[in-house]
């Protein structure tokens, strides 16, 4: 919840939760080469059995198969979850689910699996070094908005077509995707058309990425939702005439078509002289699926595991890992137990940047050498799964305990999968079921040898229980920019930036730029720490900004660029926050077509829509409230604030508030308390609201306020009734502006006010001056006029 402090000052605080430890190696290595371009292809629930150069006999992937035979296969690497969103975080931030922002799938609400702004992902790493960093193809986490944290363009990646949701992956054939920031209109594929194949737009978009940045260091993320449930493709070449299910036909043609386009990808590096230059990595998020008709049976699409997606046995959790560099990558095959964890400090060290040092993966790029060396592995690996998907063969495989906790940990050839009775991961050691493998004599996982070695049950389960922190505190990595969540013409703020060595090696040279809109003023104002950065250090800058009180801008960038040099290499950190003016009322409005600043708990506009104000009006509906029906209204559920921009503009805010009929012809019970504040000044309390007693007027003075609030909280506990709605009649209005010719220059309102006029109340000129921002007010805070409550309000 933004306060209304933190809307006019800015300010935020911190909560402080445990720490994770720190795991990683001290240094990356050296070796003197070059630091190559980064290719990786991530396909989404692809068997382990799925390709040729895993076994796979009737799907054919010839371009794998031969990456395989030339550079190095990994056949005991993992994903750290049996699906898809805890399992791509992790890959992304070098943290497993025990330690990750995300550890479950989103079951559709998609802002409960995002990443914050401290969330590091191997793309912030490499940008840093200079990389120019591409993702193209399924994201995945956060909401549908283009200026939040959990962007892939937050979380560096400088360029990003696809599905920003985990659900919106689903459709092969979607109407729209995301190009960075803004949606992507696709109306060929409108209603039940199926014109534009999106892994298509994807695989293109991933070949004119390698043309177009041939000439600089680049990180290449494919992430096409092959072969995803539903089998979908545009043609189930070269398996049309087989006398199998669509749903196999489909998936078999799927799985191809990730063949075809990672040997296209391979032919374009050549074609552009990066074979010599460049590493490619391909691998799966978790193991097969068996959804939407799909057999993974015929084609034994987990080989010689035991279980499938949402399964922690082996075959829901190994997956297929190729990396192929040649000339680079020695052929051959490693056992070393990989995690895709250890992809980010794998990265890092190719690229040759010291990354975040509280992570669980450990670099393998040792092994990615013409002469390579051995790769310490983590002591153990983690795995976690809580999941609400229940389908027909891995509910067989867990035995009915599909949809329980789960968590399994694999330590050298031993494997524990323990399962809680329930959903809560809480509950003491004695109630979970615990099994125990070797996998070095026993790969299916068919005999649990728990009873006859509960010595080493017991150490596995000491180690599932440490590998879970409920809140995880990361250590700061590069930069940070703090401002508030708005910021209003007119007005001075306080800025701050950090740049922070989250890394194992000593950093030299650091400072901190500021970059602001044409017009802002920037003044430094206090700065600590800077030049050499130890590991854990810190050094921030704060700059004095001033807003201009007048804009034609859609749109205020801010950037801050972080400098530092570790190990003689340049690194640059940044920032970026977009603000959108928020504009003033201009004429006399319904609260419903006026765009709002922030909504906690609102209904109509609000609710159906948080574009609004961008829409044309009349978007709001119709209510009744206490029997007289009300062209528009603004309707809430306690506790609720809506927040709008007056811009020191308007001069009353006439409305009526209650429980609204519509909640009355439910239940008589509701009682809530409406208050409205115009910036930090509480300007009206209403009395208890209830269904009987029928809506309460609101006639308050809000000149020269910047912020209105309007805020509805519950009278009593057990309130479940307590849906209230603001209205209006067409007169009074219910927010008179006086704008345009009839409003006085900044200038004339200045002289006025030398001359002695107040211009600050009501009188019989109409005309009113806007808010004196800046003028004398100390920090370019504006003046305010504390309008004392009448009697008839108070008693309202």
């Amino acid at each position: 919840m933004i306060t209304r402090r933190q809307l006019l000052a800015g300010t935020a605080a911190g909560l402080g939760v445990a720490a994770l430890p720190s795991t990683a190696t001290a240094e990356p290595k050296t070796t003197g080469r070059p630091r190559p371009n980064i290719v990786l292809v991530l396909a989404d629930d692809l068997g382990y059995g799925e390709l040729g150069a895993y076994g796979q006999r009737t799907i054919a992937t010839p371009r794998l198969d031969r990456l395989a035979a030339e550079g190095l296969r990994f056949t005991d690497a993992y994903s750290a979850a049996a699906v898809c969103a805890p399992s791509r975080s992790a890959l992304l931030t070098g943290l497993h689910a025990g330690h990750g922002a995300v550890r479950n799938n989103p079951g559709g609400d998609p802002d409960s699996i995002a990443f914050s702004d401290g969330d590091t992902t191997f793309a912030e790493v490499l940008r840093a070094r200079g990389y120019h960093t591409g993702l193209f193809g399924k994201w995945g986490f956060g909401p549908e908005r283009g200026d939040q944290p959990s962007h892939p363009n937050a979380r560096g990646f400088d360029e990003f077509l696809g599905y920003l949701t985990h659900g919106h992956a689903h459709d092969y054939y979607p109407s729209y995707l995301w190009r960075n920031g803004e949606r992507f209109e696709l109306p060929e594929n409108a209603g039940s058309d199926k014109t534009t194949f999106a892994p298509d737009l994807f695989h293109d978009r991933a070949l004119d990425f390698i043309r177009t940045h041939r000439s600089e260091p680049f990180l290449l993320v494919v992430t096409p939702n092959l072969p995803h449930a539903p089998s979908d493709v545009p043609s189930q070449e070269p398996y049309a005439d087989e006398d199998w299910p669509s749903a196999d036909r489909g998936h078999a043609a799927q799985v191809t078509r990730i063949d075809t386009y990672v040997g296209e990808l391979v032919d374009e590096l050549a074609a552009q002289g990066l074979l010599g230059s460049t590493v490619v990595l391909v691998t799966s998020d978790n193991g097969p699926h068996e959804e939407g008709g799909f057999d993974p049976d015929r084609f034994d699409a987990n080989g010689p595991l035991t279980g499938y997606k949402r399964n922690l046995y082996e075959g829901g959790v190994r997956i297929p890992l190729i990396a192929w560099a040649p000339g680079r990558i020695r052929p051959g095959v490693t056992d070393r137990l990989t995690q895709q964890t250890d992809l980010l400090p794998t990265l890092a060290d190719l690229a040759g940047v010291p990354g975040p040092r509280d992570i669980d993966g450990r670099s393998f790029s040792s092994l990615l050498e013409p002469r390579p060396t051995a790769a310490p592995a983590q002591p153990y690996l983690y795995f976690w799964r809580l999941d609400n998907g229940n389908t027909r063969r891995a509910r067989e495989i867990d035995a009915g305990r599909l949809q329980r906790a789960a968590e399994a940990v694999r330590e050298g050839n031993w494997k524990a999968i323990r399962w809680a009775p329930g959903k809560d991961r809480t509950v003491p050691d004695e109630q979970w079921q615990v099994e125990l493998y070797d996998l070095a004599r026993d790969l299916g996982e068919t005999t649990d040898l728990a009873a006859t070695h509960p010595e080493v049950a017991n150490r596995l389960v000491g180690l599932l229980r440490q590998s879970w922190i409920d809140e995880v505190t990361r250590e700061s990595y590069g930069v940070e920019l703090d401002t508030p969540d708005l910021l209003l013409p007119g007005v001075t703020y306080e800025l701050t930036a950090t740049l922070a060595n989250g890394s194992a090696a000593a950093w030299t040279g650091a400072r901190l730029v500021l970059s602001a809109p044409r017009g802002w003023t920037v003044e430094p104002a206090t700065s600590r720490g800077l030049g050499r950065l130890s590991p854990g250090a810190r050094v921030s800058t704060t700059w004095r900004v001033r807003v201009p009180g007048e804009t034609t801008a859609k749109e205020w960038p801010l950037t801050v660029s972080g400098y530092a040099v570790a190990r003689d290499a340049p690194l640059t950190f940044r920032a970026e926050r977009r603000f959108t003016p928020p504009p003033p009322p201009a004429t006399d409005s319904y609260l419903s077509d006026l765009p709002w600043l922030t909504a906690v708990n609102g209904w109509g506009p609000v609710e159906l829509d948080t574009s609004n104000g961008k829409q044309a009006a009349g978007d709001g509906p119709p209510i009744s409230l206490g029997g007289t029906a009300y062209d528009k209204g603004l309707g809430v559920h306690s506790h609720s604030e809506v927040t709008y921009h007056l811009g020191g503009r308007v001069a009353r805010f006439t409305s009526v508030v209650g429980i609204d009929d519509f909640s009355a012809r439910q239940s008589s019970r509701g009682n809530t308390i409406a208050e409205v504040w115009a910036d930090d000044q509480l300007v009206h309390t209403s009395g208890v609201l209830r269904a009987s007693t029928g809506p309460e007027p609101v006639d308050v003075d809000v000149r020269e306020a910047r912020l209105l609030r309007l805020v509805v909280r519950a009278a009593d506990s057990g309130n479940g009734f307590n849906h209230t709605s603001w209205g209006r009649r067409l007169r009074p209005a219910g927010l008179t502006s006086h704008l345009g010719g009839s409003a006085l220059a900044p200038e004339r309102c200045r002289r006025r006010r030398a001359a002695g006029v107040d211009v600050g109340r009501r009188s019989a000129d109409p005309l009113l001056c806007g808010s004196a921002v800046g003028s004398g007010a100390a920090g370019g805070q504006p003046s305010r006029v504390t309008v004392p409550l009448s009697r008839r309000t108070l008693a309202a």
